[in-house]
């Protein structure tokens, strides 16, 4: 497209990005009014992508880190022909799908933006993803970030791994506008001192002295694109004025998250000149590339245990990624250097071209792990449980993004035992039980486990689940089903007067005081939780009409485990006492049945429990 058609377009952005936040009365024009030249330039010039097919496999990729510039990314589908000038009226409404900050609502979405600092590395999933296609030519990802997010440690981590994997199919624009929302940002215009950032990353850096300018801008890309790149990330870093185009906007305080008034509208508008709202630009056509992705568990063979040889659930969840992995061709495993203890080194070991080691930069895992669900891979994201807590709001915005992510967090509990509390996961069942849409899931022994994986990718969206470090006996077999919203039953061969509800290792305590209790004549019936979200409130409701008490045992904190899943499971209208032991005092060092023990949720601190029950 010629640079006349460029101007007549950065004219309709910038009218589009006025009019539109004025008429909702919110959103953040001037920081959607310095990017304008970048990315219009990009679009109409640059990009390979189907407007009519935002799903085409040979579409570059476009991703707003800088997700509040969301009135520059919705004007320009807008001057694409995407939406409606109409529908842009839209813009921040209730009924309309153009949110404040890009979701997965809107059909040309890659994943949901707005805290900032993550779509760098959900850039570089993308990039990834696209590697593993089949065509002659690799589709790009574009990444637009503001240089106040360049503060974020997240990006320097995406930054370092998108070096050390090559990803030359990534192109970050960092618009460098000086000003933040509170402040001017901490090196303002200095882009040597980004440059010189990049560079030490291992990026080949393009800077622009005028990032307003479209014959500057124009020959970056040309550079970006004219040279092989191969082996490293490219970033363009451009100088650009906050507000440009708008001149009582221009590099001015005060004005970010602002909208004009309807006076100021008039007045900036007349600065524009004139308008052509009828003009529409072309993007490129995109690459003939194919992709294929089925789930297909037909003819995958079921996991074998003998009762005899107990095996730690977090070794089962890695012999069932072995075992699935030549079944699930687009499933991909990320791991944070902790393979060969969660057992992702089966996976890797069989598969090497689907996993990533992203080695100890959790938010770049799970950033990696969106982008390759956005391109439809199903990744697999591995950890301690404790570690995974770093990424938490990487997880929140995934689901916000509809990803599909199976994570799996080991070592989780006081059960692990010596390697003490900064090991313990004591938190990730509140943290992933309050994930929009998510399940969560707690096997106890290894059959279980292997099952719930199955489940788990059948099932699609974000699913946890959480594996212990201790070697467990074989609770079940092959006749048993484990429906992610079940529970399995462990009866007392005697009528039954107390419920002791548990999940993973405390299961076993409350196996052990079963026996006991059994032994003294008293029947207790034990229900095992495995999945916490959804949990099965019809066993727990029929079990609390049919026995005195219910007992929640759990090696987890008390706030947002499975305690408060059970009792939010029987607030309606039952009466019947729950008694919850949970892990209530600052852990520390020590065997495995010392910290059961220590904790107050072993076997024989669920025999008290149920004694005191019937008492």
């Amino acid at each position: 497209m010629e640079k006349s058609s460029l101007e007549k377009l950065t004219r309709l952005i910038r009218y589009y990005i006025l009019t539109m936040t004025t008429r909702a009365g919110s959103g953040h024009p001037t920081s959607s009014l310095s990017g304008v030249e970048l990315m219009t330039t990009l679009f109409f010039r640059y990009l390979r992508f189907d407007i009519t097919n935002p799903k085409h496999a040979g579409n570059d990729r476009v991703i707003f880190s800088k997700g509040h510039a969301s009135p520059l990314y919705y004007a320009l589908y807008a001057a694409a022909g995407a939406i409606s000038e109409k529908e842009l009226e839209g813009y921040r409404t209730f009924g309309s799908v153009l949110e404040g900050h890009p979701t997965e609502r809107f059909k040309y979405t890659e994943a949901a933006t707005g805290s900032l600092g993550q779509g760098l590395a959900i850039g570089l999933g993308e990039a990834l993803a696209l590697k593993l296609q089949e065509g002659t030519k690799v589709p790009r990802v574009f990444v637009l970030c503001g240089d106040g997010e360049l503060a974020e440690g997240s990006v320097w981590e995406a930054a370092a791994a998108a070096s050390f994997r090559k990803a030359d199919n990534l192109i970050l624009i960092a618009d460098i506008n000086r000003l933040g929302q509170s402040d001017p940002t901490m090196y303002g215009h200095d882009i040597d001192v980004y440059a010189k950032r990049f560079e030490s990353f291992g990026w080949r850096v393009i800077t622009v002295s005028n990032g307003n300018n479209l014959t500057e801008v124009d020959a970056a890309f040309d550079r970006a694109f004219a040279k092989a790149t191969a082996g490293k990330p490219t970033v363009i870093l451009a100088r650009t004025i906050k507000g440009c185009g708008v001149s009582f906007l221009e590099d001015a305080d005060g004005w970010h998250g602002k909208p004009l008034s309807t006076v100021e509208l008039s007045r900036a508008l007349a600065e524009l000149g004139d308008v052509d709202t009828k003009f529409v630009g072309k993007t490129l056509k995109p690459l003939s590339v194919t992709v294929k992705h089925v789930l297909d568990l037909s003819g995958v063979p079921k996991p074998s245990y003998g009762p005899e040889k107990p095996v730690a659930t977090r070794k089962a969840f890695g012999n069932a990624l072995a075992r699935l992995g030549a079944f699930v061709k687009h499933m991909v495993v990320l791991d944070g250097d902790v393979k060969n203890s969660t057992y992702t080194e089966f996976f890797g070991v069989k598969f090497p071209e689907r996993f990533f080691e992203t080695y100890i930069a959790e938010q770049t895992m799970v950033g990696v792990a969106s982008g390759f669900s956005a391109r439809g891979f199903h990744p697999v994201v591995s950890s301690f449980a404790c570690f995974l807590s770093r990424a938490a709001d990487q997880f929140r915005m995934a689901a916000f993004s509809g990803a599909t992510m199976l994570v799996n967090g080991s070592h989780a509990g006081v059960s692990i035992g010596a390697d003490g509390p900064s090991q313990m996961g004591l938190e990730d069942l509140s943290l992933f039980r309050a994930v929009h849409g998510s399940a969560v899931l707690y096997p106890a022994d290894a059959y279980s486990t292997e099952v719930l994986v199955e489940e788990s990718l059948k099932k699609g969206g974000i699913v946890y689940i959480r594996t212990s470090r201790p070697e467990t006996p074989i609770l079940y077999s092959a006749k048993d089903k484990f429906p992610i919203g079940g529970s399995k039953i462990h009866e007392a061969g005697r009528k039954e007067v107390v419920t002791v509800v548990a999940a993973g290792i405390t299961l076993f305590e409350a196996l052990k005081a079963q026996k006991q209790m059994g032994g003294e004549g008293v029947g207790v019936r034990v229900i095992d939780a495995y999945s916490v979200k959804p949990i099965d409130q019809q066993t727990l409701e029929k079990a609390a009409k049919e026995t005195k008490a219910i007992i929640v045992v759990e090696d987890h904190y008390p706030e947002g485990g499975l305690g408060e899943a059970v009792k939010s499971a029987l607030t309606n209208g039952s009466k019947t006492p729950i008694i919850h032991l949970a892990v209530t005092k600052t852990p520390r060092s020590g065997k495995p049945a010392e910290l059961l023990a220590y904790e107050e949720i072993d076997s024989n601190a669920i025999v008290t429990a149920i004694k005191q029950a019937l008492h």
